[in-house]
């Protein structure tokens, strides 16, 4: 394995994941509710009196974030490999496996995680596992 040093990027990934930990930690203190993307979404398709302004700010936050900061630094050039249908299968492969393991990758690896649950313990085991063996199967031996 070798390391592509010029799209090697550990300070800003450090910063990033620092920020997703802060802004986790913030809203369970400030309101008990845990940060998973699924589940704060999902919680607008049939929302609860008094529920959806907090879940809808959350969300144009995340949507305003990187215009705020195209403001300071250019935006990054994405690099996507895959085709629309491969694009589409996989966000509905993901939206699936995120209704099925009651939870999303910052729901159980980032807040679950910090609180030892068990059930996030085993998705993110799940979901991690699958995503090696996926790459591995498309890279090495589809390849």
């Amino acid at each position: 394995m070798t390391i592509d040093w010029n799209h090697f990027t550990p300070w800003t990934s450090l910063a990033g994941g620092a920020l997703i930990g802060a802004a986790s930690a913030l809203l369970i203190l400030a309101s008990g509710r845990l940060l998973g993307i699924s589940g704060i979404l999902g919680g607008l398709v049939a929302p609860r009196r008094g529920d959806a302004l907090w879940r809808l700010t959350f969300l144009a936050g995340l949507l305003a974030a990187p215009a705020a900061w195209a403001l300071f630094a250019a935006p990054a050039e994405p690099r996507i490999e895959a085709g629309g249908a491969v694009l589409l299968a996989a966000g509905l492969l993901v939206g699936w496996g995120t209704r099925h393991g009651s939870g999303c990758t910052s729901g159980h690896g980032v807040c679950g995680l910090s609180r030892r649950s068990p059930r996030s313990l085993a998705a993110t085991a799940a979901f991690m596992g699958t995503g090696f063996a996926t790459v591995y199967l498309v890279r090495h031996l589809l390849a």
